[in-house]
């Protein structure tokens, strides 16, 4: 495993990184989750990442009772607010009572005393930015969570953090989590350049566009253990399984295939090519797809690959 600083922040994660949006606690039951987080573990994982409101608590919780045992000091716990938790009005949002609330709630459904990383899930504009930065720094001050970061926040919002941040003399946010892959570079054109020069790292989801980048779904047929196949996991990603992009991903397989190495390891390393990118934040049903994943920590693309990536993604 191959590790990288979050950021400009001293805090070092593993490239390869495990999430929890779908899975946990929600489509694979326990048994086989407990299998993923250890093959992860033993495959020098140590950033798990998730949310409040992924399962409504029930991510969380899963990793709380996955993680149990682990020391605490081996392991970056990462972890969001910002989603609806309930019917009562104030359980969403970015509010300072939303947030306290919610990092209490979550450092007892993960059974930890401090998280390392606490992210707002999507900015809210209806809380101002002063509101949510003293609320994150009371809570580094409270010794409930090391650093703060963000989820899915434009370049102009995170200019705004790191001003409002400077001015009350409070930490900058350190993560920015989007989504990015070989489909979806949407963050290339000025979340990465800003961030760069803010010092925010991005950990970036669906590296494997949810495993169409896997080349599992190339012939036509769906198997049926696929998360295409099951309606809990798939409604984020049917509009990505275009003609088009199964056209780009059968070119992109047999390129890996030349390379001698997976499609999914040769998707993963694309995104950590630049330094930009602290960890790829990986979903997994069954181990050996961890294991798999954890292979293109050591995998490092050629110019000559990196340039016939290109234009494969260029062909119409």
């Amino acid at each position: 495993m191959k590790y990288r600083r979050l950021g400009e922040c001293g805090l070092k994660v593993s490239t390869i990184s495990l999430g929890s949006w779908l899975t946990y606690g929600n489509a694979v039951d326990d048994a086989a989750g407990r299998e993923c987080v250890r093959a992860a573990l033993d495959a020098g994982v140590n950033f798990f990442d998730t949310a409040d409101v992924y399962a409504k608590g029930a991510a969380e919780s899963f990793l709380g009772k996955a993680l149990a045992g682990v020391r605490r000091s081996e392991i970056v716990l990462g972890t969001k607010v910002f989603g609806r938790m309930s019917d009562e009005v104030n359980d969403a949002g970015l509010s300072r009572k939303h947030i306290m609330e919610s990092c209490e709630a979550s450092l007892r459904r993960l059974k930890v005393d401090y998280l390392d990383l606490y992210q707002c899930h999507r900015h809210d504009p209806e809380t101002p930015m002063t509101e949510v930065v003293r609320a994150m720094d009371d809570l580094i001050r409270q010794g409930k969570i090391l650093y703060w970061g963000v989820s899915c926040w434009d370049a102009e919002t995170l200019r705004e953090a790191c001003e409002t941040a400077d001015r009350l003399l409070a930490p900058r946010p350190i993560s920015n989590q989007p989504q990015y892959s070989l489909l979806q570079r949407d963050i290339e054109e000025d979340v990465i350049p800003a961030s760069s020069d803010l010092g925010i790292g991005q950990v970036v989801f669906s590296p494997l566009a949810q495993g169409i980048l896997t080349g599992k779904y190339l012939n036509g047929a769906i198997p049926a253990d696929s998360r295409l196949a099951n309606d809990k996991l798939n409604k984020f990603m049917k509009d990505r399984v275009t003609d088009e992009n199964l056209t780009r991903v059968k070119a992109l397989g047999e390129l890996a295939s030349e390379l001698g190495t997976p499609l999914c390891c040769l998707a993963l390393a694309w995104c950590l090519r630049t330094e930009a990118v602290s960890s790829v934040i990986t979903g997994a049903t069954k181990p050996e797809q961890v294991r798999a994943n954890c292979l293109a920590a050591d995998l490092e693309l050629s110019d000559e690959a990196l340039a016939q990536i290109q234009t494969i993604l260029e062909t119409k």
